[in-house]
């Protein structure tokens, strides 16, 4: 037996360390190149890690929870060098080159690979794992894809029992916990707070993509002066054009889009608040392009995936992009490069149906403009009163890069742009 092991590879945009957040496999399995072999969450995004290597995993070198370095041992895979497994094993590991997260290994050079089917053997849930020294207890799961159903409605493998054969969890189980309330899940934590005297019903960990969250707001709160500004809206002719555009044979750019048109065209007019502070050189950089930030709500937290080069689309461009973008968010499909490269946020939390927020800025930008819900309110119109459809807009920004005048612009053209859509796009 001969025993090649995967360290954990770089992960790209700066990211030196990831939390193991559940494996995929257990000592025993054989696996396939490019098979994935854990779910791990940085503070970027929560992927899987393929494997570089076929063969049978004989170590697995880390605990579920804990913190993993780039560079350090993830799992051992031993491979049967026999005279007929030798040249096979030598074909598969030749067209696997180096493992990206987020991405499987090089093809070879007709692009296809050959894989091995991989073995799984039922084993009842809590069945101890090797990891190192330690030893962990790990549900097993009945496929990927009653794993990610778990992941997706937030329920914890840990405790949930399996009824399947030899104890494995199947669907129906993930689907029963999730039906189950909260108090019935956590009742074993039963730990008391000292200082209220109530008993903590769960404790959840600040890592990975919520210590990332947590870390930028402090940052933010810390070093900018902030200050916001807001206006109410008549958002009735926007609505009317979105109507008619889609009444085309194509459909035609949601609000969120025709609006971000106009903010795109705004920071175009007013580029201070698209830019960052370099406090190193005491300098503001003012960007030359915008890549349009769209605050994200997905189940581990706020994001912000990005429209990159936003000036650079039309309405319509901007409607294609910004469902993908927030789609890859939502799935945990998006990209660190996708989730961080930002200048502007816009925050549409008026899908929450609420009216308005002061903002926190999304470090290191410099403003933030949300968008409240549309909705009918009295509103006078030549002197009569009317009911208008109306919503609010509220603008952060960062006190050091501009003064309120500079700030108002900005905010009133957007206005003005979504109270006379056709003709600000006719200027667009």
């Amino acid at each position: 037996m001969s025993g090649q092991t995967f360290t954990l590879p770089d992960l790209g945009e700066g990211l030196t360390e990831a939390q193991l957040v559940r494996w995929l496999v257990v000592v025993g399995d054989t696996i396939a190149i490019d098979a994935p072999v854990a779910e791990v969450e940085t503070a970027k995004a929560m992927v899987e890690v393929p494997s570089p290597y076929g063969g049978t995993v004989a170590e697995l070198h880390a605990a579920e929870g804990s913190t993993i370095l780039v560079g350090e041992p993830l799992i051992t895979v031993a491979a049967e060098r026999s005279a007929a497994a030798a040249a096979y094993l030598d074909e598969e590991h030749a067209g696997s080159g180096n493992v990206l997260i987020g991405y499987g290994t090089a093809a070879g050079a007709n692009g296809t690979r050959r894989r091995r089917k991989q073995l799984r053997t039922p084993v009842p849930s809590g069945r101890p794992v090797a990891a190192g020294a330690a030893t962990i207890e790990r549900p097993r799961a009945k496929s990927p894809l009653v794993r990610k159903l778990a992941r997706d409605k937030g329920i914890d493998l840990t405790l949930v029992p399996g009824t399947g054969p030899d104890g494995l969890i199947t669907r129906a189980d993930v689907e029963r916990a999730a039906t189950v309330t909260p108090t019935e899940t956590v009742a074993a934590a039963g730990v008391t707070d000292r200082r209220t005297g109530l008993t903590i019903r769960d404790r959840i960990p600040l890592r990975g993509i919520r210590a990332a969250i947590a870390a930028t707001l402090a940052r933010s709160h810390r070093e900018i002066p902030e200050a916001t500004i807001w206006v109410d809206v008549d958002a009735t002719a926007l609505r009317t054009l979105r109507e008619a555009l889609n009444a085309g044979p194509e459909r035609g750019p949601g609000l969120l889009a025709l609006i971000a048109r106009f903010v795109v065209a705004g920071l175009n007019r007013y580029p201070v608040l698209n830019s960052r502070v370099d406090t190193s050189t005491n300098e503001i950089h003012v960007f030359d392009g915008v890549n349009l930030g769209i605050a994200t709500q997905a189940d581990r937290g706020l994001v912000v995936p990005v429209a990159r080069d936003a000036h650079r689309l039309s309405a319509r461009g901007l409607d294609t992009e910004i469902r993908r973008v927030a789609a890859a968010a939502r799935d945990g499909s998006a990209t660190a490069a996708e989730l961080s490269a930002g200048s502007f946020t816009l925050n549409n939390y008026g899908s929450f149906g609420v009216d308005g927020s002061a903002a926190i800025i999304n470090h290191p930008e410099v403003a933030i403009l949300g968008l409240g819900r549309v909705i009918q309110r009295p509103w006078i119109v030549e002197g009569q009163v009317v009911a208008r459809d109306i919503t609010q807009l509220s603008l952060a920004f960062d006190h050091r890069v501009c003064d309120g005048g500079t700030a108002a612009g900005f905010l009133r053209f957007v206005a003005d742009a979504i109270e006379s859509p056709e003709a600000a796009l006719a200027d667009l």
